[in-house]
């Protein structure tokens, strides 16, 4: 039969420990407590938190000892009791001593850190927080001592970079932004830091080693300029990628002004038919040829106004009354179907392989546009030419944003079960803790690799 030093040593998951008491109590809400008194043995005194060196002592164990929470036991809160005191450290001054039950400046074990983070990845914080019977607030510094036990080194990241991605997503309202810097190769987050724009990317290109720019080959982004001229100055022998996504959404926000312009127009014809020929009072509408036509061009504004989703989607993907809904602008809107048509045109060449197939097929695609009489995709044809290069690399190359997308939707579902941070670095080390390769350690569980092995 084990002890019962040997079963708290076994509960709390350490070794090193001398057990010296142990008993239950309750507190004023009626909630049992075991409280454990323990302190480290003697080769694992006067170690430094920050360096593990071994140190000097500076004064001498405080006669109230302090408390770290564990994991709790079938619902019973379990708690460290411990006295501390000061060591001398030649680097990093005076400092509490280290104990081999938790990270540095945490009042919970190792294990309680580690579970709340993990349980963190899966769920809101405020269920979180519930659970483990801590303060909100707490959980994002648990995440903290967990991301930097796991990974200490960062930097690590920006090691052998070739094909980066660089985007900005939002985290809150009022334009608060984060920049997120993901590996296309690994599909990690490298980099993120708060804002967006040419002084924040500055950061991260001159956070990097000569070795580290010259690795990189490939930078994909949206058409911003700050992008651009960030990757001309620091990396100029890299290719520069303008996503497809984003010149899709281009030309969509073309036709979508377009469309725009075609219901206002017929909306005002319908309103000028009625002022010019007012109905005579007591005479039934389906008798009136004027009502009929008003009634008529009003439906035609009504379909325009809710063609939205027919027009940005592919042929192939139409349902049958979205389908109707474009023949009947093909047949009363030529103007608009030639938008239409236009920005088929442009995504359907982007899927083209052939790189000199593609050059071919967008130098026809802008002289359509520049000559099409739509100042929407006047406009348009200036900006694709403006980044034709850069979108014919992407053809060439064949790179997409597509990763980091998806990693912005990650970032948002993690903001979004926090119910929003009030602390920006909490949720960039979730970011780097979610949104990468790392594998929290539970206790007493097999890795991943032994798991699947």
């Amino acid at each position: 039969m084990a002890s019962a030093n040997t079963l708290c040593k076994n509960l709390l998951n350490v070794n090193d420990v001398v057990i010296e008491n142990h008993d239950f109590y309750s507190d004023s809400d009626g909630v049992k407590h075991l409280r454990i008194k323990a302190r480290p043995k003697k080769w694992k005194k006067n170690f430094c938190p920050t360096c593990g060196r071994k140190c000097l002592g500076y004064d001498q164990a405080t006669t109230i000892g302090k408390i770290w929470r564990g994991l709790d036991w079938g619902g019973i809160l379990v708690e460290i009791e411990c006295p501390t005191h000061r060591i001398i450290c030649p680097e990093h001054g005076i400092a509490t001593a280290d104990v081999p039950w938790a990270y540095p400046g945490s009042r919970f074990t190792k294990d309680f850190d580690l579970t709340v983070a993990w349980l963190a990845t899966y769920l809101p914080r405020s269920t979180v927080s519930h659970y483990m019977r801590i303060d909100w607030a707490t959980v994002g510094r648990c995440i903290t001592r967990t991301l930097n036990d796991i990974e200490p080194e960062r930097s690590r990241r920006l090691n052998g970079l070739v094909n980066i991605g660089i985007d900005e997503t939002s985290y809150k309202k009022g334009h608060k932004y984060i920049t997120v810097v993901v590996n296309h190769d690994t599909n990690t987050v490298v980099w993120a830091a708060k804002g967006h724009g040419k002084t924040i990317l500055e950061q991260f290109y001159r956070s990097l080693t000569p070795e580290q720019l010259s690795s990189i080959k490939v930078v994909t982004g949206d058409g911003a300029r700050w992008i651009t001229e960030c990757v001309n100055e620091f990396t100029p022998e890299c290719e520069r990628c303008v996503d497809p996504f984003h010149v899709v959404e281009w030309v969509m926000s073309a036709l979508d002004e377009v469309r725009r312009e075609a219901w206002r127009d017929a909306y005002a014809e319908a309103q000028d038919i009625s002022k010019e020929h007012p109905r005579k009072p007591g005479r039934p509408k389906s008798d009136d040829p004027i009502s009929a036509k008003v009634t008529e061009s009003k439906t035609r504004a009504t379909e325009i106004k809710t063609s939205t989703f027919a027009l940005g989607k592919a042929p192939e993907n139409l349902t049958e009354n979205q389908r109707l809904k474009v023949e009947m602008i093909a047949a009363t809107n030529p103007r608009l179907y030639r938008a239409y048509l236009m920005k088929e045109k442009l995504r359907l060449l982007l899927k083209i392989k052939n790189i000199d197939e593609a050059e071919k097929e967008l130098k026809k695609w802008l002289w359509w546009a520049s000559h099409s009489r739509i100042p929407a995709f006047i406009e348009l044809n200036k900006k694709i030419r403006r980044h034709k290069e850069h979108i014919l690399n992407t053809i060439r190359l064949g790179m997409s944003n597509a990763r980091i997308e998806a990693i912005n939707n990650k970032i948002k579902l993690i903001v979004r079960k926090a119910y929003g941070f009030r602390n920006i670095q909490n949720m960039l080390d979730m970011v780097y803790l979610v949104c990468s390769d790392l594998v929290i350690p539970l206790s007493n569980r097999k890795s991943k690799s032994a798991q699947s092995a």
